[in-house]
């Protein structure tokens, strides 16, 4: 199964227009579609009772008020594990801004500020509904883009991630390829099993993390066997400057050549990738030069206004 999409990049809102607005909030993915974003990502983990929440983390203490409401819930090492709890007891939460590690601070200082509003956790079910909705509202079709958190860490602890994301999936009504959701891991065993042990129709993609460099031609093959993409950091796309700009690497064209399509992580206006000075000089080289097939971004105005701008309609 190829994927298929449109001759245009698509924008991917990462974890919304989380660029503006508390990640993984809904209204984070309202402000996204407003923006222009083509799909909207849900990271997804599961509760103690079994339920599946938008999260991106599998601890909540970075993002919320867990500590203080549930003080003396944490595990050994000092974290607040989000199957340690029940969904009646995540709804109690207030989520906020990414706060850096091992501090009060936000990661990223000039976002929306703290304080400044009272975010909740959804579950996946009710961000289907909530998308499936604002698409039918804004006339046009707004794609998902979940991805299957750690899910060996999951079935340790007797939750089958994969299958529970298909099945929810299904029950949403996203359960052929069509188009409108990929589904995301960068555990490859997983994927494998979600194509072959349960017959997933929807297309894949390998996330892969800057460890070790670009994969080699063979291992893109090997990718290309059960999945129909990749997902690398951007790092793997960017090896730097040279004296006439960014210099790329050829991951990008070895990947289409494997019949991959290439949807590149995250860009954002805070952390650029070594050899780039600008928003634009990356969407200049990875979606005008490279010819990536789409781009996951905190900043979803930023890419649709680029794409609209310079890639002819």
């Amino acid at each position: 199964m190829r994927a298929t999409l449109p001759g245009r990049p698509v924008v991917i809102a990462h974890r919304g227009a989380s660029g503006y607005l508390p990640e993984h909030t809904l209204v984070a993915k309202a402000l996204a579609a407003g923006m222009g974003a083509d799909y909207l990502e849900q990271d997804v983990v599961a509760t103690r009772d079994g339920e599946l929440i938008v999260f991106h983390d599998l601890v909540l203490d970075a993002m919320t008020d867990v500590a203080t409401r549930f003080p003396g819930r944490q595990r050994a090492d000092g974290c607040f594990y989000c199957i340690d709890f029940t969904l009646a007891e995540i709804r109690e939460l207030t989520i906020g801004e990414r706060r850096a590690a091992g501090s009060c601070s936000a990661r990223f200082p000039g976002r929306f500020p703290d304080g400044a509003g009272r975010f909740a956790i959804p579950t996946f079910a009710e961000e289907m509904a909530f998308i499936r909705g604002l698409g039918d509202a804004m006339g046009r079709p707004l794609g998902l883009y979940p991805e299957v958190k750690d899910p060996a860490w999951h079935r340790r602890h007797g939750i089958d991630l994969g299958a529970r994301v298909l099945e929810a999936l299904a029950d949403a009504g996203y359960d052929a390829a069509d188009g409108r959701v990929f589904v995301q891991c960068f555990e490859a065993a997983e994927l494998q099993r979600l194509r072959t042990d349960l017959g997933c129709r929807l297309p894949l993609v390998q996330l892969l993390d800057s460890a070790g460099g670009p994969p080699s031609a063979a291992a893109l093959a090997g990718i290309a066997s059960y999945a129909q993409g990749i997902g690398p950091s951007l790092r793997l796309i960017c090896a730097g400057r040279g004296a006439g700009g960014p210099i790329a690497t050829g991951l990008v064209a070895d990947a289409h050549a494997a019949g991959l399509v290439v949807h590149p992580y995250t860009l954002r206006r805070e952390e650029l990738p070594a050899g780039c000075d600008s928003v634009d000089e990356v969407l200049d080289l990875v979606l005008g030069q490279l010819r990536a097939d789409g781009l996951f971004t905190d900043f979803p105005d930023l890419v649709a206004g680029w794409v609209g701008r310079y890639i002819p309609g």
